[in-house]
C-alpha cells in the first residue's frame, strides 16, 4: 500500500478519535495534557487518561506486529539521550501550553488563534532544523 494512503488513513483515524473524545467525553485529545493529568492526577479524572494512553501504545504495537514492513523503533539511540530528549519535549510542551497533537489536530479544528500561532512556530522550527541538519551541517 502506498505511503500516502497509510498517512491518509492514519490522519483520518486520529481525527475521528479526537472528535469522539471531544464529543463523548468533552475532552481535548492533547497527549501532553492527558499525560500531565495522569502524572498530576485529580480525583476521578485519571481512568480515561490512562485508557487513552494505553490505547496509543497498544494500537502502535498491534500495527507493528500486524503490518509487514512496518517501521520499527530505532535501537541505536542511547537511553540517556532518549530520557534527555523526552524531558526537553515535555518542557517545551508545558512552555507552549500544549503539544503538536493538541494544537495541530484539536486546536486548529476549533479555529483557535493560539493553536494557529503554535503550529506556525512548530512547522517553522521543523523546516529550519531540517535545513540545518541536511544542508548546513555538511
Amino acid at each position: 500500500m502506498p505511503t500516502w494512503v497509510l498517512a491518509l488513513v492514519g490522519g483520518v483515524l486520529i481525527g475521528v478519535a479526537a472528535s469522539l473524545l471531544l464529543w463523548l467525553n468533552g475532552r481535548i485529545a492533547g497527549v501532553s495534557g492527558i499525560l500531565n493529568g495522569v502524572v498530576f492526577n485529580r480525583a476521578g479524572d485519571t481512568a480515561w487518561r490512562v485508557a487513552f494512553l494505553l490505547g496509543l501504545i497498544v494500537a502502535a504495537g498491534l500495527y507493528m506486529a500486524a503490518a509487514p514492513g512496518a517501521s520499527l523503533p530505532r535501537a541505536d539511540f542511547s537511553r540517556g539521550g532518549l530520557i534527555v530528549a523526552g524531558l526537553l519535549v515535555g518542557f517545551g510542551t508545558r512552555m507552549g501550553n500544549g503539544c503538536t497533537s493538541g494544537h495541530g489536530v484539536c486546536g486548529l479544528g476549533r479555529l483557535s488563534l493560539r493553536s494557529f500561532v503554535a503550529v506556525i512556530a512548530f512547522m517553522t522550527t521543523a523546516i529550519v532544523t531540517k535545513f540545518i541538519v541536511r544542508h548546513a551541517g555538511s
